[in-house]
C-alpha cells in the first residue's frame, strides 16, 4: 500500500481546537483572536504582560544546500519540535508563512511533509489569515501615493527618473519584472519604467518581520526610501504621508498566528521573507512570544546555513538581541550524492564514493556554523532506501569536526522518530554554552562586510563590481554606514553559479547592484542572476491542484 500523499494525511488528521492548543502555552481564551476552529491570532495586550518572562532556551534549524533531491528542514524543525514536546519540554515551534509564488510554482508548499507537518496545511499554504495580502496592499498602497504626489503636484521635487519603490504581487510572474507605468497620456500619471517583486521580497515583509511592535512598525516603514529628487535627497514613506495608513492594513497581520503540529505541538506561523532574495526568516514578534511563553522554541531559517542562517545570525539576531542556543544542520543521504555529482535519477543504491565527494557541503556548513559560536549538531533526514554504511561515513566524518550525528525519521514516524535528535540538543543546551556571535563588527564598511560573507561563509576569493555599484557602495556607506548587508544570491551554490555545487572555493562573487532597505535597516547586495520576480517552471505546481465536489482542495504537496 503507498504512502498517503502530505494532503492527504493532513485532511485525515483530527486537530484539536485552537484554545487547548494556546493552554499549553498558557494563552487564556480571551487573548486569542479566531480564524475558524483551528488557527488564531494572538493580542498585542497578552503578549505584553509577558514581556518580561525569561527566555527559553533557542534552537535553529538550517541546512545543507539545497538540490532537488530535497533536504526537509521544515519536515525536521516539526519533528523536532514534536519530539521535544514528547519528551515533556514545553515546546513551541516558530516557522515562516509560505508564499503562494513557489506554492503554484516548482516548490510546493512549506507546511512540513509526511507525519511532521502544521495544520491546517491547505490554509497555511494559500490565503491563511491573509498577513501576505496585508503587506502587498501595504505596499503597493506606498506606490500608488508615491505616483499620486508626483501626478498632482511633486512638491518634494521626486526625480521620476531615480523612483526605487517598485511594485509586488506574491505569485511568479515574470511578465512583471521589467514594464513601463503611467501609459496613456497626461491622465494617467508621468510614464516612467518600473516593475514588480514578489511579496516577499519587499521592504514591507522584512520589516514586518523584525519590527518589534506597531510603533516600531511605523517608525520603520516611515524611514523606507523610495527614490531621491534630483540633487539625490532621499525621499521617504513618511515624506509622502504614507506611514499611518500603511501601519493601518498591517495592524492585525502583525499579530502572531497560532496553530499547530500534527501531534498537537504548538506552532508560530508568522511572516515569511525568502533566503536567496530577502533575509529568510519569521517575524521577531512570533519569535519573542514562544521564547517568552515555552522553554524551548525550534525555528527555522530558509535554504542552506549560507543564506538563511547566516542572515539569521547577522541580522535578525544582531537587530533584537536573541541569542541561539543550539543549531541542527538537516542534510540527506540523497541530496549529498548529488553534491557529488549524481543525477537525481540515479539516486537509488547505496554510492559511497559519490556520498564521500559530496561531503564536502555539508562540511563547509558545519565550519560555517561554528564561526559563530553556537554548538551544532547534524540531522539526517533518513530515507528507507539509505543503507547503514551511508549512514556511517556521514556520522564518522562530521564526529571528526566536532559534530554528532542523529538519524531521524519524522517523516513516516513524527515526533517518535526524532527523539534521538530532541534528545542530543536537550544535552548541548543544558551542558554546553552558547558563545554566539556575529560575522562582522557593525563599523566595519559596506563593502568589507560584503567581502567577509562572500570570503568566509562561500569561500570566495573576492567580490567585485562595476564603477556604478562601488559609487552605490561609496554613497550608501556615508548614509547608513553601521547596516547589515542582505545577501541576495542562488541558494543552489556557496558561488553566484547554480551549476557550480559542492564546496567551491577560490570563486569571485560580482555584486550586480545594491537595494537600501532603509526601514528594515540593511543594504541588499544583488550577486550573479537571482531573480527578485522568480518565473514559473514549463509545468508549474499549479496545474495539478484543484478541489473536489465535497469542497477539499487536492493536489498541494
Amino acid at each position: 500500500m503507498s504512502q498517503p500523499s502530505d494532503i492527504e494525511i493532513a485532511q485525515q488528521a483530527t486537530p484539536q481546537p485552537i484554545g487547548e492548543i494556546g493552554e499549553k502555552l498558557e494563552i487564556p481564551q480571551d487573548a486569542l483572536l479566531q480564524y475558524g476552529p483551528f488557527k488564531a491570532k494572538i493580542d498585542y495586550g497578552f503578549l505584553r504582560t509577558k514581556k518580561d518572562n525569561p527566555n527559553g532556551k533557542l534552537i535553529l534549524v538550517t541546512a545543507i544546500s539545497p538540490t532537488p533531491a530535497g533536504e526537509g528542514k521544515t519536515t525536521t524543525t516539526v519533528g523536532l519540535g514534536d519530539a521535544l514536546s514528547k519528551i515533556g519540554k514545553k515546546t513551541a515551534i516558530c516557522l515562516r508563512e509560505p508564499s503562494l509564488g513557489p506554492c503554484f510554482g516548482m516548490k510546493g508548499g512549506a507546511a512540513g511533509g509526511g507525519y511532521a507537518q502544521v495544520v491546517p496545511m491547505e490554509d497555511i499554504n494559500l490565503h491563511f489569515t491573509g498577513d501576505f495580502h496585508a503587506i502587498g496592499a501595504a505596499h503597493n498602497l506606498l506606490s500608488a501615493m508615491l505616483d499620486n504626489h508626483i501626478h498632482h503636484s511633486n512638491e518634494l521635487g521626486i526625480d521620476v527618473r531615480r523612483v526605487s519603490w517598485r511594485r509586488v504581487v506574491d505569485m511568479n510572474d515574470r511578465a512583471l519584472r521589467d514594464i513601463a507605468l503611467a501609459l496613456g497620456g497626461p491622465g494617467n500619471g508621468f510614464p516612467r519604467q518600473s516593475g514588480f517583486d514578489i511579496t516577499v521580497a519587499s521592504e514591507i515583509m522584512a520589516i514586518f518581520c523584525l519590527a518589534t511592535d506597531l510603533e516600531d512598525l511605523r517608525n520603520r516603514i516611515g524611514k523606507i526610501v523610495v527614490g531621491t529628487t534630483r540633487d539625490l535627497k532621499p525621499i521617504t514613506a513618511k515624506d509622502i504621508k504614507a506611514d499611518g495608513a500603511m501601519t493601518a492594513l498591517l495592524k492585525d497581520a502583525m499579530m502572531p498566528n497560532l496553530v499547530q503540529t500534527l501531534e498537537g505541538t504548538p506552532a508560530f506561523v508568522h511572516g515569511g521573507p525568502f533566503a536567496n532574495i530577502a533575509h529568510g526568516c519569521n517575524s521577531v514578534m512570533a519569535t519573542t512570544a514562544g521564547l517568552k511563553l515555552a522553554d524551548y522554541v525550534v525555528t527555522e531559517a530558509g535554504f542552506g546555513a549560507d543564506l538563511g542562517a547566516q542572515k539569521f545570525f547577522d541580522i535578525k539576531c544582531r537587530k533584537t538581541g536573541l541569542k541561539p542556543d543550539a543549531v541542527a544542520i538537516v542534510a540527506t543521504v540523497r541530496a549529498l550524492k548529488m553534491h557529488g555529482g549524481v543525477a537525481k535519477t540515479e539516486l537509488k543504491g547505496e554510492n559511497l564514493v559519490a556520498l564521500a565527494k559530496g561531503m564536502c557541503n555539508l562540511e563547509r556548513h558545519i565550519s560555517n556554523v561554528g564561526k559563530y559560536g553556537v554548538p551544532a549538531v547534524v540531522a539526517i533526514n533518513r530515507f528507507t532506501d539509505d543503507t547503514d554504511a551511508e549512514i556511517e561515513l556521514i556520522r564518522s566524518t562530521c564526529e571528526g569536526l566536532g559534530a554528532k550525528v542523529i538519524a531521524c525519521t519524522h517523516w513516516s514516524d513524527g515526533g517518535e522518530g526524532t527523539v534521538d535528535l530532541a534528545n542530543a540538543i536537550v544535552d548541548i543546551v543544558d551542558n554546553q554554552e552558547s558563545n554566539f556571535t556575529t560575522l562582522y563588527p557593525d563599523d566595519m564598511s559596506l563593502w568589507e562586510k560584503t567581502r567577509t560573507i562572500a570570503k568566509e561563509i562561500y569561500g570566495a576569493d573576492d567580490i567585485i563590481a562595476d564603477d556604478k555599484v562601488r559609487k552605490q557602495y561609496d554613497h550608501l556607506q556615508a548614509l547608513y554606514p553601521n547596516f547589515p548587508v542582505c545577501m541576495a544570491k542562488t541558494q543552489y551554490s556557496f558561488s553566484t553559479d547554480p551549476a557550480l555545487i559542492g564546496a567551491p572555493s577560490g570563486h569571485v562573487v560580482g555584486v550586480r547592484e545594491l537595494r537600501l532597505s532603509a526601514g528594515a535597516e540593511f543594504v541588499v547586495a544583488v550577486c550573479g542572476d537571482i531573480m527578485i520576480m522568480p518565473g514559473l517552471p514549463k509545468v508549474p505546481a499549479a496545474e495539478g491542484i484543484s478541489v473536489n465536489a465535497e469542497g477539499q482542495i487536492e493536489g498541494l504537496f
